[in-house]
């Protein structure tokens, strides 16, 4: 998927680049519209702009130097003042320009930050929302016999599913004794499927950027380089450490032990990252084809017309294409990790 992201990022770059000139002469920053649907933020911004805009204030849970304090985000200012800073209370204030962008300071200095973002405040329904179809599916098993017909509607959705991912994509790439790993592998295709798919709405509950933050998925790929190593057997460490290649390969200077060894954290590394950059560049480029409406407002209605339909045609055909992404970035993060837990339980072969 390495071309994706490349056409992806590539497209986001050119986009931004045509669209910058023209904005700078209105009022309108297409820039802005991007950056903050993909970013973190204290407030849910859900529709309008300046005083007409209509925002969910979220909880604000910080630890500054008088204390604990607990409060809405909605105490603090709309607008940032001259030293580009919303003021709130207990003398902390929301910086909107510098490296503490979006950051809750005091006197400039950032504080430690455990509010409910928009992210996680988004990754909460999100696992409800899961919670609440699981549970809903195990509880229609546990009222039937294994005899009985097979499931139909949802449930016979989510049993196809999951029966999918078990014998396509975990069982393949584990191996033998994949069981053990199957509530992991399953709880991350399905948590990442339903952030991906919720991310797609553009109003709450959905609207959330999950998987393109990189924190979620550093988290992600960190249980997975956790999995890997634990379930590594000595086989698996004796290719890293001492593997079948010439000795002086190996010694006195290890070069491929070297390689092995930073090669266990590469793999969760592009696992982080191949997430993170194909969901946050998706997001950003229908964001930006939306923008183009707004952008020409100002010009003829010749202007207006054909470009309005082509951004229209171009976002329909974004969203339909995300939704695909949605399934296959589930799919390919879920798979990869079931490879990486198989290569680490690998028998060795015996002639």
């Amino acid at each position: 998927m390495n071309y994706e992201l490349k056409l992806r990022l590539l497209s986001v770059a050119l986009l931004l680049m045509a669209l910058v000139p023209a904005v700078q002469a209105e009022d309108f920053s297409a820039k802005e519209v991007v950056l903050e649907h993909i970013k973190d933020s204290h407030e849910w911004h859900v529709t309008g702009e300046g005083e007409t805009a209509v925002v969910i204030p979220l909880p604000v849970i910080v630890n500054s130097s008088t204390g604990w304090h607990v409060f809405c985000s909605s105490r603090f200012q709309h607008h940032a003042d001259a030293s580009g800073l919303r003021q709130g209370p207990y003398g902390l204030a929301i910086a909107t320009e510098g490296d503490n962008a979006g950051k809750i300071v005091e006197n400039g200095e950032p504080v430690l930050d455990l509010s409910i973002t928009k992210t996680v405040a988004v990754m909460f329904i999100n696992v409800i929302i899961l919670l609440c179809c699981i549970l809903f599916s195990a509880r229609w098993y546990k009222k039937r016999k294994a005899s009985d017909g097979a499931p139909g509607g949802f449930v016979g959705f989510m049993e196809m599913l999951v029966m999918y991912v078990v014998d396509e994509i975990i069982k393949p790439g584990v191996g033998k004794g994949y069981e053990k790993y199957t509530p992991y592998l399953l709880t991350c295709f399905f948590f990442i499927f339903t952030c991906n798919v919720m991310g797609l709405i553009p109003f709450p509950p959905g609207s959330g950027n999950v998987t393109g933050n990189i924190a979620v998925t550093f988290f992600l790929a960190l249980c997975t380089f956790i999995i890997v190593q634990f379930s590594g057997n000595k086989h698996y460490w004796k290719d890293i450490f001492w593997p079948d290649v010439p000795t002086w390969l190996k010694a006195p200077i290890p070069i491929i032990p070297v390689i092995e060894f930073v090669g266990i954290f590469t793999k969760p590394f592009a696992l982080m990252i191949r997430l993170f950059a194909n969901m946050m560049a998706g997001h950003a480029i229908a964001v930006a084809i939306t923008c183009i409406i707004f952008l020409v407002a100002t010009q003829t209605v010749a202007v207006q017309l054909s470009m309005s339909g082509l951004s229209v045609i171009m976002s329909i055909f974004m969203m339909c294409l995300e939704c695909l992404v949605c399934f296959i970035q589930a799919m390919v993060f879920t798979m990869l990790s079931a490879v990486f837990i198989g290569l680490a339980r690998v028998e060795p072969e015996h002639e």
